[in-house]
């Protein structure tokens, strides 16, 4: 009998967030994709000082349109920080807290508030939503945009006037921005999920029973592809293939496939590929080298849960007020080292030992196996 204690399920490092260029743009501009924190800034300056869309006005232009919360994705490995998962290990196994690092972090923020003094970085940034930056999208408003892959030629290239399904005419996906460090992406767990029974249950064996069925291949190959001959058949190569009612992404939500929030179920990179245009497809294999893993699931002891639990949400709300306050300038990088200590006094030292003692322990099991 083989025991398996966990199961992956969601997808780790692909059609994760990335940066995403509107390529029209880029061509009129005569401009290549960024590669750099210094081109990007080029490029996005050259967009804010230029009628992009040619309606006439050279000042409807919105550089770039990027949630509050796909910053640290988008910029933060090019400062060498995983901003993402917020705790990362140096070479040598070190924990640190990258919201903490004296330099990096300083330099971060004080490059997005560079953007938001010259406009390039919109002043309610924090406040901007998805739909927003579809809306923008649909006008020909924006060139540049920060979100899940999955939405490139899902969501984004489809709500663009021109877009006719080719990678000319789409938003695409970019590698990472390089600057003071190599640019990386933050992928995920694969561990995405947990599944419990209640310990008075008296159906516990059924529903272990029912979970072996839930993740069995038979099980999950209907979840991800649906019924053969419908959603999906199977061509001389014994390769699934959409059909082409199943392309139609409401039909395939209706039957069943994929459906967002329904467990237990694992994500499928071959399904997607399928479901993508064949340009994201490309794209997506192409930027899968820059995708890093996060900070690792780690249980915690009870100890250590009490101390997260007791110290890390204040120090989250406070790094969060003080991102916004030196973004925006409201506070002056003069005060960074205030900030420091103001870390330090809501007991971060505290939180850095759990995260060591957790890290050594992962890394003891890892090379265990």
């Amino acid at each position: 009998m083989t025991v398996i204690s966990t199961i992956g399920t969601n997808v780790g490092k692909d059609y994760q967030p990335v940066l995403m260029c509107n390529k029209v743009w880029l061509k009129k501009a005569g401009k290549d994709i960024p590669k750099t924190l210094d081109e990007f800034v080029d490029l996005i300056r050259h967009y804010k000082a230029n009628d992009m869309n040619g309606n006439g006005n050279p000042n409807d232009e919105i550089p770039m349109s990027v949630t509050e919360a796909f910053l640290p994705y988008m910029f933060g490995p090019a400062f060498g920080l995983d901003l993402v998962s917020g705790f990362q290990a140096d070479e040598n196994g070190k924990v640190k807290y990258a919201y903490a690092d004296p330099e990096n972090y300083k330099n971060y923020l004080a490059f997005l508030n560079s953007l938001y003094r010259e406009g390039l970085l919109e002043v309610e940034y924090t406040s901007l939503n998805r739909d927003q930056i579809v809306e923008r999208v649909s006008n020909d408003l924006t060139g540049i945009v920060f979100d899940f892959s999955w939405q490139m030629s899902m969501l984004y290239s489809p709500s663009l006037p021109y877009y006719d399904g080719t990678e000319e005419t789409a938003f695409v996906g970019a590698p990472p921005l390089s600057g003071t460090h190599e640019g990386f992406y933050v992928g995920r767990i694969e561990l995405g999920n947990m599944f419990g029974v209640n310990a008075k249950s008296q159906n516990i064996v059924l529903a272990c029973k029912f979970l072996d069925y839930a993740m069995s291949d038979e099980c999950q190959e209907m979840y991800q592809w649906g019924i053969e001959g419908k959603s999906y058949i199977v061509d001389e190569n014994g390769n699934k293939k959409f059909t082409e009612q199943a392309r139609d992404n409401d039909w395939l939500q209706q039957l069943g496939i994929n459906p967002a929030f329904v467990y237990p179920a694992q994500q499928s990179v071959a399904s997607t590929d399928e479901l993508v245009a064949d340009w994201h497809a490309r794209i997506n294999a192409e930027i899968r080298p820059y995708v890093k893993d996060p900070w690792p699931f780690i249980y915690s002891t009870e100890e250590e849960a009490e101390i997260i639990n007791t110290y890390f949400v204040d120090i989250e709300t406070y790094v969060k007020e003080n991102a916004t306050a030196f973004i925006t300038g409201t506070k002056s990088l003069d005060e960074f080292n205030d900030y420091l200590a103001g870390l330090e006094s809501l007991n971060l030292k505290q939180v850095l030992e759990v995260r060591q003692a957790q890290y050594d322990r992962f890394l003891k099991a890892y090379k265990g196996n």
